[in-house]
């Protein structure tokens, strides 16, 4: 029995041909190159919106009064009363504030505006198609779905980066220009750091806020919906935490040792369930070097203890259960938020 090796090699290269280009046209509607089309539409419309300029532009001023008010703290010799010298002097920067001007820190003005940013860029995304008529006439090409919705959220992520580390990159230069000297690379990469974990936080309130588009039809809803939210965790949540930490206080007559350390990490979880408080704990530790801890330490885990600052590697460990809960609380809002767009029923309007 002889083979045919030439008709062999033939099926092959035939079957090789189908499987290969099968796919491809099968895909071919969606394709990647239609999918990057609709992200940079996205970014232009939102780069040419008033909405971003105007908030691009008050959170420009905050970036330079922060550097202003660390500047007069170190001009003041509040860096000097701390204990901490001139060590990490390029960190404290993006932390420190002067006591005499109602300025707060770099970090601080972007725990409170990035939410905004990511609200204003998410909580019309899809509605606003909808309402405008463009959402059934969009889709009714040969588009898949799911690119529509990725196509939202990668074009306002990658929107919120270029902000983030531009900004990040501006007080860097400031500093530089202030102080006389560079960072050294550990400063370097934990401001990087603080960078990232801030865009992961931002992302956290985009993809809310983008749930809250394709849940409701109004685009005011959404917005009020999210800034509610957002309003909820930095202001109300730590109320509800300290009145139910005055209910669950240990009596001070008779003080269980036991009782209390039950009762702070109680109160340190429930506080840990807001992002808010994750974002600012992550945060404290990358630009603190000093921070050794986030919980509540007993006698016996102090004695021994070595008061220096930990190397970056640490400091990643320590937050690392806190920045994992960013991001599943930024992957969990997106995969409801991709389940309940696949399955709405959308019409074109006539």
């Amino acid at each position: 029995m002889t083979i045919n090796w030439l008709q062999i090699k033939q099926k092959i290269e035939v079957l090789f041909n189908n499987v290969s280009t099968g796919p491809a046209q099968a895909r071919e509607p969606g394709s990647s190159s239609s999918f990057w089309v609709m992200v940079k539409k996205e970014i232009g419309d939102h780069i040419r919106s008033w909405r971003f300029g105007i908030l691009i532009g008050i959170i420009i001023l905050a970036c330079v009064g922060s550097i202003y008010s660390a500047v007069t703290a170190i001009r003041d010799g509040t860096l000097d009363k701390t204990g901490n010298g001139e060590s990490f002097l390029f960190l404290r920067m993006f932390t420190l504030t002067s006591s005499s001007l109602a300025v707060p820190s770099f970090a601080t003005f972007l725990s409170w505006l990035g939410p905004l940013l990511g609200i204003a860029l998410g909580f019309d995304a899809v509605n606003s198609e909808r309402n405008k008529g463009t959402l059934g006439r969009l889709l009714s090409q040969p588009i898949y779905r799911d690119d529509f919705i990725i196509a939202k959220f990668i074009s306002s992520l990658f929107l919120i980066f270029i902000v983030v580390f531009s900004l990040g990159f501006l007080v860097m230069g400031l500093s530089l220009l202030t102080i006389g000297y560079p960072p050294s690379p550990e400063e370097f990469c934990r401001i990087v750091l603080f960078l990232v974990i801030a865009v992961i936080y931002i992302g956290f309130w985009l993809n809310l806020s983008i749930l809250f588009s394709i849940r409701f039809r109004q685009a005011a809803t959404s917005a009020l919906s999210s800034i509610a939210v957002w309003l909820f965790f930095t202001i109300f949540y730590g109320m509800i935490i300290g009145m139910i930490n005055s209910a669950t206080a240990v009596s001070s007559t008779q003080p269980d040792p036991a009782a209390q350390l039950r009762q702070m990490n109680l109160i340190l979880t429930l506080n840990r369930l807001s992002p808010t408080e994750l974002f600012s704990e992550t945060i404290t530790t990358m630009l603190s070097p000093g921070i050794r801890t986030l919980g509540p330490l007993t006698m016996d885990q102090l004695v021994g203890a070595i008061a220096s600052p930990l190397p970056l590697g640490q400091s990643v460990i320590l937050v690392w259960p806190q920045l994992t809960g960013l991001i599943a609380a930024t992957i969990i809002c997106f995969g409801i938020s991709y389940a309940l767009f696949m399955r709405q029923e959308i019409r074109a309007r006539a």
